[in-house]
This record gives C-alpha cells, structure tokens and sequence, in this order.
C-alpha cells in the first residue's frame, strides 16, 4: 500500500491519544475515567487555573499517577522500531502529553530524552512557571504554593498546552510538514486544530498521507489511505510491511 519507497524518505508521525489509550490512558472522550469527573474548563484552561489552581494541581496529579503506571504498548514499540531501522528520517509529532514515546527510545547523551520527538502539547513530566517562564522536571505532586526554583513565584504549573493556548514548536511542525515524503497520522479525532490541518497541509505540499485509527477520523478525506483497527496491531504490521518491503523490493 501506497507510494515505492527506497529508504531515503523523510517519515513524520502525528501520534493522537488512541496510541496510549491501549496502555490504560484514556482520552476526554471516553464514556468513563479520569476526564469524566472533571470539567474541561475547569481544569484544562487557562481561566479554569486561575479560579482554582489546587483542582487543576489535583486533575494533573492523578494523571501523571496514571501515566507514570502505564506501560508502552506494541505501537510505541513499532515506532522506536521504525525510527531506529528506516534507513531516512522519522519524526514523531506526540499531541500525548505521557512519556510513553521516550520509553522505548535511550536518551541521547546529556539529553531527557529522543531526538526526533516533538511534544507539541506539552509533557505531564515538566512543571512551568506562570510568572518567569522557567521549566523544570516536574515532582509527583504539584500544589499552588510550590515556589518556581528559578524566581521564587508561587506561580507553578504543569507544563501542558491549555485550551486556547498555542502548541509548542508549531514552527518546526510545519516546516517538517512541508518537507516530507510520507505523512501518518495514528490513533488522532481529527476535530482538534491545528493537528487536524497536518494532512491536508503535507498532502498539499507532496507528502503521501496515511491514517491509522480505530475508526475513521473527521478529517480522513484529507488521506490518501486509511487503515482501521487497533494502534496495537496495526502499527505493527504497516512497520513490519514497510521494513520488509525495503528489504525485498518487488522485482
């Protein structure tokens, strides 16, 4: 399935929540878990922190609990597997805010973890302050009161892209974008802007686009094709195809 590929093409991966919802992390669209108990606007915007910054602490908390239980499921390994063997480049874009990615991947030396990883909604395992900007590995639990390490503000926060506020390194995400040769976009809604453009946009720039998803997204016209089922098992299998076929190219 689609375009002849000789090993030399530059790969970006979008991963959505349904890479990691088989690991046990839930999205804000299933019927039941953590995001059912909570209100979006109160503990995922800006607005809602300032009200009440302890209620986000606590929403944040149980999800770095959460993810911290997790464990990278086949998926996540297919893609350390792809990023290590695929002879070119290979880019994850991560909408997840787990470090399931970083575990199946060392840290480069003197890094916090993979190159060619870009967390475009922020890391539950990162702490930002609200008043200077200053990021730090964030501690299990987080309160209001925690003094910011570089400025002493009580201003911390989690480190994560908000509701109305603007993902990380949208720069290098479109640059790449307008460079690749194959686009693939596993486990995503396509109702969350501005990941639901990156087909339409590396489609219109040449990039042959892939869907890989439990059930067809609202944005999957914008592919060229479209694989459903389990990230779990379909991950595997277009990584294991798309080795193997560099390995005995047809003729």
């Amino acid at each position: 399935m689609g375009p002849k590929l000789t090993g030399g093409e530059f790969i970006v991966i979008l991963t959505g929540a349904g890479i990691s919802a088989e690991s046990g992390l839930g999205t804000f669209r299933d019927k039941d878990g953590l995001w059912t108990r909570y209100d979006l606007a109160e503990v995922a915007t800006p607005e809602g922190f300032a009200r009440n910054p302890a209620l986000v602490h606590e929403f944040y908390n149980a999800r770095r609990a959460n993810s911290r239980e997790a464990r990278p499921n086949p998926a996540h390994e297919a893609l350390a597997r792809l990023r290590r063997d695929w002879p070119g480049d290979v880019l994850i874009v991560t909408q997840n805010v787990d470090d399931l990615h970083e575990r199946t991947e060392p840290a480069p030396p003197g890094g916090d973890g993979p190159s060619g990883l870009i967390h475009m909604h922020g890391r539950l395992e990162g702490a930002l302050c609200a008043a200077c900007g200053h990021r730090w590995p964030a501690p299990a639990r987080m309160a209001p009161a925690d003094p910011c390490p570089a400025c002493a503000a009580a201003a911390t926060r989690p480190d994560i892209v908000w509701f109305g506020e603007i993902p990380y390194h949208m720069d290098e995400i479109w640059f790449a974008l307008r460079q690749a040769d194959l686009f693939v976009s596993i486990g995503t809604s396509g109702t969350v802007y501005p990941a639901a453009a990156f087909a339409q946009d590396a489609g219109r720039a040449g990039a042959w686009c892939l869907e890989i998803n439990a059930e067809a997204s609202a944005v999957a016209e914008d592919f060229d094709a479209v694989l459903i089922g389990p990230a779990s098992r379909k991950v595997p299998e277009w990584v294991e195809g798309l080795l193997a076929a560099l390995s005995h190219p047809p003729g």
